[in-house]
């Protein structure tokens, strides 16, 4: 939790907490004796742990649960604005750089099979597009219900175990589709895939936000979902090239791509077991002996985390949720909006975006220039994810941020909808559904944003199960609204989409009133404590999380 002015509507005003540029000596725990100060010192107020009082209940919370950093724990330890810049630098090379990796690896076998029907998948196997969306449903529903468990699951095991033995296990169901013979099979690793694939993105938030402030997380997630953005580049310049392997040994080109595309996935997923260190004070093992970081590069890591939240210690990296925890967590009514909008917001591009390599076939473009077709609207969703998240932080705004991509969305849709051309001029269309699926994408802001207000690491867990199943949901939904006797313009299905997009805009602007006003609501009940009571609540209250009356909301 951000202990800071109470004037302030946001916590994350705070970031650095302090400077030092001398290298002690010596282990870890003497860090704790270390209090230095140069000229550019960060104020200290900046720092909740220089009360003393704060500092000890921190302490005793760490302890209690066997935190696995609680030894590099320093109230008083300095850094400076360099030492800051290199070791986030060390960061990203090293932890969010391989987090891109993964999803890479995740990608791959989750976005294949759009690529998979240009090569008239569905034609060799008995199908149509129903059973495209049947097949589509089936992966999104099974992994909306595995979100959760597997949330509960890499808790316990910790995600440095649980997220490379997800990827080993779902890559050999990947390469088994190169053997699919018609409805039933496609169904069933349809199914499979999204059982062990389910958990994948909140397990591997929960990993990155044991590095990175909750102001420097967002940016990172823009990363990785851009790399959503390459990786769709990347396979469909594989795919020109593996679909034209239809014929060898008598297989069709989208077998090849499932059998070499799976294995990629599989090649990631061993890695995975050697590059995910389970904290940052547990670098070094027997095939890492130096470690990733010094000392004093582990102890700056961990006091800059938890001065930025607290709470993100109060657990132990391989500590289950009990019931009790997971319950409080489920009903925290405050993260709902949250949810709300992860449950609208993408549903409007989805359909497109599904559907975009057989819209480009039925407009006439051949197999291969279809897949070369689907990357200008990646590159420009790299673009604006990046700028989206980078001027949510520079603006250290949220929802009036996020909602720029229903407002992008909008008139795409309005056009898809009313405009006469469509389908009839390919080029216009494909312009619209380019512009359409280029838009600033919030997925990352909203995430951050989710784990920002959960503020314990119990209910961060469940948080962001819950947001992405809540997501997964609204996709479920989506993989019904172009139907069969709807195409080739989808009339009904765009004007479904349109009213979504306007509901979507509606809930963005009732999520930012709802904050500010529960903010005002906490702090009159706050500031009509005397500041004795204020210190005796933070020493003995018993709730955590959102619902502590010195706990403000983003938004």
């Amino acid at each position: 939790m951000s202990y800071q002015p109470l004037t302030s509507d946001d916590p994350d005003e705070q970031k650095n907490y302090g400077s030092l540029n001398t290298t002690p000596t010596g282990s870890p725990t003497a860090l704790l004796g270390e209090s230095l100060r140069i000229e550019d010192s960060v104020p200290d107020i900046e720092n909740p742990f220089l009360d003393t009082e704060t500092a000890e209940y921190w302490r005793h919370v760490y302890e209690n649960c066997q935190y696995e950093c609680r030894h590099v724990f320093n109230p008083k330890l300095e850094w400076s604005a360099q030492e800051e810049k290199e070791l986030i630098r060390k960061l990203d090379w090293k932890v969010c750089l391989w987090a891109c990796v993964m999803f890479f690896g995740l990608q791959v076998d989750r976005g294949n099979l759009g690529q998979a029907v240009s090569d008239n998948m569905l034609d060799d196997l008995g199908m149509d597009t129903n059973d495209y969306n049947y097949g589509h449903s089936i992966f999104l529903v099974s992994f909306l219900l595995a979100e959760l468990p597997s949330q509960l699951v890499s808790k316990a095991l910790g995600p440095d175990r649980w997220i490379p033995m997800q990827m080993v296990l779902w890559s050999f169901v990947a390469i088994s589709q190169c053997a699919l013979t018609g409805r039933g099979s496609f169904f069933l690793t349809r199914s499979l895939l999204g059982f062990l694939e389910g958990g994948f993105i909140p397990d591997l938030v929960l990993w990155l936000s044991y590095f990175y402030t909750s102001r420097e997380l967002p940016i990172r997630l823009s990363y990785f979902w851009t790399t959503l953005s390459v990786t769709g580049i990347v396979t469909s310049l594989m795919a020109f090239a593996l679909l034209h392997l239809r014929g060898v040994f008598g297989w069709e080109g989208w077998r090849w791509l499932f059998l070499i595309e799976g294995f990629i996935t599989l090649c990631v997923g061993v890695a995975s077991f050697f590059m995910m260190p389970a904290s940052a004070v547990q670098t070094k093992t027997w095939f890492r002996p130096g470690g990733w970081f010094t000392e004093r590069e582990e102890a700056i890591v961990v006091n800059r985390v938890l001065r930025d939240d607290p709470s993100k210690g109060d657990m132990h990296n391989r500590q289950a949720l009990t019931p009790k925890r997971l319950w409080e967590a489920l009903k925290d009514y405050d993260l709902w909006p949250l949810y709300a909008i992860g449950l609208f917001a993408y549903v409007p591009q989805s359909p497109p975006k599904t559907y975009l390599t057989l819209t480009l076939r039925s407009l006439g473009f051949s197999t291969f220039n279809t897949n070369l077709l689907t990357i200008p609207a990646d590159v420009f969703h790299i673009f604006n994810l990046i700028l989206l998240t980078r001027v949510s932080e520079w603006l250290n705004e949220r929802s009036l941020v996020a909602i720029a991509q229903p407002l992008w969305t909008l008139p795409c849709i309005f056009a898809l909808r009313f405009w006469g051309g469509v389908v009839e001029d390919r080029w216009g269309t494909y312009a619209i559904i380019v512009t359409l699926l280029s838009h600033p994408y919030c997925h990352a802001i909203l995430v951050g944003w989710c784990s920002k207000n959960s503020n314990n690491v119990g209910t961060r867990t469940v948080s962001a199960a819950l947001y992405n199943m809540s997501v997964q949901a609204g996709n479920v939904y989506a993989s019904y609204i172009y139907r069969d006797d709807d195409k080739p313009v989808y009339r009904r299905g765009n004007t479904t989409l349109l009213a979504i997009n306007l509901i979507s805009i509606l809930i963005f602007l009732l999520t930012k009133l709802y904050y500010v006003w529960r903010n005002k609501q906490k702090e009159r009940v706050w500031n009509s404590l005397t500041e004795e009571q204020q210190v005796e609540y933070r020493r003995t209250t018993k709730l955590q999380g959102s619902r502590r009356l010195d706990f403000r909301f983003a938004h």
